[in-house]
């Protein structure tokens, strides 16, 4: 009962407040206290992140090229390799033996080869004075050149018999990091179907992401819309900002951009090609890709916290003439920092509210300019024109 009778009391003042004579403004309400910007166009840098992975910019399949016992592992698996590098010898004894035969026949084709031009050098003066018959000198020429081709076939056994001694040591066909190795010492390879490791390039290393359709088409119409400028060829510089947050040292550029869009997730593939000389970046690694070089020009910002949501969208408050709070609908594109882009709505030289919105009782309110200030901190009256 006694709260009842102070409830009066207390409720006379607000009353008298809000009255015809409460402030000489109208409703009472004394003018809210705000800080203003002047809206001004500007070039703005424009950049894109998006997700992505690392993989090795060649990644190939090490094979045998003959069939053969592995006689010697000679990598460590998941340590660097240069190109040329022996990965696996494979026994040479049977090639080696191979090519001994096909050497001892390449010099049994070349006697007879040389005693068949003897033979046909020997009948050619006989058959012009008629010695011999035509059919005898005929049989010795055909023999010279049955002689020649049996050299050269033997020749050709023996070269690929050599060759196949060299290819019992697998080499890297590339400088990068050895996998694990698919077949041990004492183990049959039957030639090129058997895996035996893998090599992986990360110096350079690339980066793939995928450009959704949806954000394709926006800068698609932004830039037809001059509201964004692309760099010159797309020479976009590329950063990666690792799991933990760090940003990679290196930058790289695009090297690949794909015209389809994939059925099953809507993305674009697109690759960078980033340094990695230090084996930082591995390859499997999931980072954010950010893409640097487009600029924004006479684009307009204003602070996210003057910005409001109403019933009809986002709208700023803009200082009128008569310091009113007039409220302006904008269209707003993407963040800068702590500002948003403002694509429709604001002109240059207009001044819009971006501290102590929170204070303006109603549109069109009367308002008291102060000196800007720090988001959190209260604005400072302006000192009154004497």
């Amino acid at each position: 009962m006694q709260i009842k009778q102070f409830l009066p009391a207390l409720l006379l003042p607000v009353l008298a407040a809000c009255g015809p004579s409460g402030g000489g403004h109208g409703g009472g309400f004394p003018p809210a206290q705000v800080s203003v910007m002047t809206v001004e166009a500007k070039t703005l840098p424009a950049s894109f992140e998006y997700t992505g992975q690392t993989l090795g910019s060649r990644e190939v399949e090490v094979r045998a090229r003959v069939t053969g016992i592995i006689q010697a592992r000679n990598f460590t698996e998941g340590g660097k390799v240069a190109k040329g590098e022996s990965l696996f010898t494979i026994d040479p004894a049977p090639f080696i033996a191979v090519a001994l035969r096909a050497e001892a026949d390449a010099a049994a084709a070349e006697a007879r080869l040389a005693q068949a031009k003897k033979n046909a050098v020997r009948l050619k003066p006989l058959f012009a004075e008629n010695a011999v018959s035509q059919k005898e000198f005929d049989d010795a020429s055909s023999a010279e050149a049955i002689a020649d081709a049996d050299l050269k076939a033997a020749r050709a056994r023996l070269m690929e018999a050599r060759l196949n001694i060299t290819y019992t040591k697998v080499e890297s066909p590339l400088s990068g990091i050895a996998g694990r190795a698919q077949r041990s010492e004492g183990s049959l390879v039957s030639g090129p179907d058997v895996l035996l490791t893998t090599v992986t390039q990360v110096d350079p290393i690339w980066v793939s992401f995928g450009i959704s359709d949806n954000d394709q088409l926006k800068l698609n119409s932004e830039t037809e819309a001059g509201r964004l400028v692309m760099p010159k060829g797309g020479n976009f510089e590329i950063s990666v900002r690792q799991a933990d947050g760090t940003v990679y040292s290196q930058s790289g550029k695009l090297n690949f951009s794909d015209v389809r869009v994939s059925g099953t997730t809507g993305t674009s593939e697109t690759r960078a090609e980033i340094p990695n000389p230090k084996g930082v970046l591995r390859p499997g690694q999931f980072v954010r890709v950010t893409l640097k070089g487009a600029t924004r020009p006479n684009a307009i910002t204003v602070p996210q916290r003057a910005v409001l949501e109403g019933p009809q969208g986002k709208f700023v408050y803009v200082l009128s003439a008569e310091s009113k709070a007039d409220p302006r609908p904008v269209q707003v594109g993407d963040w800068v920092g702590d500002d948003w882009i403002i694509q429709s709505g604001l002109k240059p030289g207009e001044k819009v509210i971006v501290d102590g919105v929170a204070r303006i009782f109603a549109p069109g309110s009367p308002v008291v300019v102060g000196e800007p200030a720090k988001q959190g901190e209260e604005v400072q009256k302006a000192p009154a024109k004497k």
